[in-house]
């Protein structure tokens, strides 16, 4: 990281340093949290866990050759510098937002209900063709992981692209008063986190409270097809830029063409150009996410054969629509998370493989008091897609069951998908359940999606199906 000293780091969180005066003006090479990555001359902070607290490791990360330990409590005469606080949570963000504020370098947030890991992917994959770019890793997306993130800019990167997740009001502007960012993008406005924001008004308020700390020359790029986004108005006067695939939006897709599993073809059309590109992942959310990606590659001022490029080389992670070939079976992993909207569109995906097609399906959470009438939609909507076999596992997944049975039963599906009606619907309370018939279940050569909140730990599953357990 870029040169930061003790005296300045005490500073910037309000604390008070004890120690050698001389060792005041001595520079970290880092910052942890964690007693297991303390390195040579690193700034450890110690976080108080639900299980487990940092300060007891304060003697341990030093004798590692940490240069100085943040602190709540009064250590005593101890032969090592510390900085005395009144939080450490607090003081971590503090130092970041110090630390951010000393850099030269391009930030992207991105925020929304559904989809801001996969575009946070796509766009970092789309300024990597010019750029030197660094991107948040895993879901170090919050108000610990995004200062730890920020901390991890070095001198060579030009831009950051920043996944900033909330889930309560106020959190936002936390978070953002730390990115401070230049382009902030928004995906759409849906029913994650409704439960504690009250409705979709809520949540777009509490994403929008982004634009506060951003870039008073910068851009806000949102989902022109999102009501909600399409009708709001920046409380700092700069005009968004709309995405979507409505003409009417400046940067829009024309010509989508599916390739099943192998992903979509299309061609965009921007301000000033049209251009050919190949998404390599499956799904129409997909194109979603390469249009808000080359938006933000015109603000950066890329060129059209760029951001092509960079939609093309954008590939799965872990977790997120990630098409594994196992042995028996082609699993679509995406597990990671999931609400109503994003459970649909991987729906959507499963739908286009040539195999007989098997859904796994698990609780969702956070959904408010509508949480069972959310999942009893998700249920309908596997069935007009036709799938096969439907697996569901959970106590609020049981409505997912119902949804699907009542819609297949009714014969109201489109006429284009007559499986449903012979769809297979199993009910599990425990994946332990469920591994005891999956053999009854599953055949060789099907294609499997794995879906579910964070929560439910179905990753199990997907190693399970690819023989990794």
């Amino acid at each position: 990281m870029k040169h930061m000293s003790l005296h300045e780091i005490a500073a910037a969180c309000r604390g008070t340093y004890h120690g050698d005066p001389a060792a005041a003006s001595r520079e970290v090479s880092s910052v942890v949290i964690d007693s297991r990555k303390a390195e040579k001359d690193c700034l450890f902070i110690a976080i108080r866990g639900a299980r487990v607290d940092g300060h007891t490791f304060i003697p341990q990360v030093m004798e590692k050759g940490a240069l100085c330990s943040v602190s709540e409590q009064d250590l005593g005469d101890v032969d090592y510098p510390y900085i005395r606080v009144e939080s450490c949570e607090q003081a971590l963000k503090d130092i970041a937002e110090h630390y951010r504020r000393s850099l030269d370098i391009r930030v992207v947030g991105i925020s929304g209900s559904v989809g801001k890991t996969s575009t946070k992917e796509m766009i970092a994959s789309v300024l990597s063709q010019k750029y030197s770019v660094l991107k948040t890793e895993g879901n170090f997306n919050n108000e610990i992981g995004l200062p730890l993130t920020v901390f991890n800019i070095r001198e060579e990167h030009e831009v950051a692209v920043l996944e900033m997740g909330i889930s309560n009001f106020g959190e936002m502007t936390r978070l953002a008063k730390i990115a401070r960012p230049d382009i902030c993008v928004f995906t759409n406005i849906g029913a994650a986190h409704i439960e504690s924001l009250g409705s979709r008004d809520g949540i777009l308020k509490a994403k929008t409270e982004m634009i506060d700390y951003m870039n008073k020359e910068g851009t806000v790029i949102m989902n022109g097809d999102d009501d909600k986004l399409r009708g709001f108005t920046p409380p700092n006067g700069l005009s968004p830029v709309y995405f979507g695939l409505d003409a009417s939006c400046p940067y829009h897709a024309e010509q989508i063409t599916s390739r099943g599993l192998k992903g979509t073809d299309a061609r965009f059309i921007t301000p000033s150009s049209s251009f050919d590109v190949h998404i390599s992942i499956p799904g129409s959310h997909m194109v979603y996410n390469a249009l808000a990606a080359t938006a933000a590659g015109y603000a950066l001022d890329m060129t059209d054969e760029e951001i092509a490029a960079g939609i093309k080389a954008n590939v799965p992670i872990a977790g997120r629509n990630n098409l594994i070939e196992g042995a028996h079976y082609t699993v679509i992993d995406d597990c990671y998370n999931a609400n109503p909207a994003s459970m649909k569109s991987s729906l959507d995906v499963l739908a286009y493989a040539d195999t007989r097609t098997v859904a796994i399906l698990g609780d969702m959470f956070e959904l408010g008091p509508k949480e069972k009438e959310m999942h009893y939609n998700v249920g309908q909507h596997a069935a007009e897609k036709g799938i096969n076999v439907l697996i569901c596992i959970g106590n609020l997944s049981s409505e997912i069951a119902r949804g699907a049975e009542d819609t297949a039963a009714s014969g109201t599906v489109h006429a284009d998908v007559p499986a449903a009606a012979n769809m297979e619907i199993h009910h599990y309370a425990s994946k332990s359940d469920f591994f005891r018939d999956a053999g009854n279940v599953l055949r060789d050569g099907d294609t499997i999606l794995v879906k579910a909140s964070h929560g439910m730990e179905f990753p199990e599953i997907v190693n399970k199906l690819i023989g990794k357990e």
